[in-house]
């Protein structure tokens, strides 16, 4: 295992007995979970030695959106996102990080002397490169919503239009998260459309997953408690590894 910042596997050791302790609170199952969780003989066949690609989204530069409050979106993703990864390699999962700290992605290849103009570009290009370079990658970007009107919350996914897979990736995310997280979220999941890069281009399973709308303060709150950013991790990680 790689050795990571001490910081995050004490906050996710933190967060675990938070979850355990938040679910017998509340009388929920947690066997069925990891029953529903365990890689079926589909994703067996069709991904054998698959490897997750786990996508901060934003960084550096590109803050994504921004709270009332100043909390920045790119900071929640990558603290989720880490979580994910931490989770990957307890369970020996393969996983790669598009990123692993603040930073855009647009000089990760290093093609050009100069990228002004084409940051954004070259970032959105080279989170699908690092995918395409791996053998049999499943692609899950971590975002954050906002929106005008505040009173709008909950976890939103969209999946590429390209891997019948993706489909169903974000289908059992939604499920979990309806069902350990927000009983009352009925947003359906969304085929993307071009606008979503990174969705539009890849051609192995991939999902973007919005965890909250950072608009509305409630939820802000939430998704801001490290309980929540771990319900959130371990709700993507169970989904992705009981694809089926």
């Amino acid at each position: 295992m790689e050795s990571y910042d001490k910081t995050y596997i004490v906050k996710f050791v933190f967060c675990i007995f938070i979850i355990v302790c938040f679910i017998f609170a509340f009388g929920f199952i947690f066997s069925s979970v990891i029953e529903r969780a365990k890689p079926s003989q589909t994703l067996a066949e069709a991904y054998e030695g698959y490897v997750l690609v786990i996508d901060a989204g934003h960084g550096g530069e590109d803050a994504g959106a921004v709270a009332e409050d100043g909390t920045l979106e790119k900071d929640l993703n990558l603290e989720i996102a880490s979580l994910i990864r931490v989770l990957c390699d307890l369970n020996g999962t393969r996983a790669v990080m598009t990123r692993e700290d603040d930073r855009l992605l647009y000089d990760h290849y290093d093609e050009l002397d100069d990228y002004t103009g084409h940051k954004k570009e070259y970032d959105l290009k080279n989170r699908v490169k690092i995918a395409n370079e791996l053998e049999n990658p499943i692609f899950i970007s971590v975002h954050m919503n906002k929106f005008a009107q505040t009173k709008y919350s909950g976890t939103q996914i969209y999946y590429s239009k390209n891997n019948p897979s993706s489909q169903l990736l974000a289908r059992g995310i939604q499920n979990m998260t309806r069902a350990y997280a927000q009983p009352s979220n009925k947003r359906p999941i969304k085929q993307a459309d071009s606008s979503i890069f990174v969705l539009n281009k890849l051609e192995c399973p991939a999902v973007l997953v919005e965890c909250g709308f950072i608009s509305n303060e409630a939820e802000l709150e939430l998704l801001k408690t490290s309980e929540h950013q771990a319900k959130m991790s371990l709700i993507i990680f169970l989904s992705a590894i009981s694809m089926s």
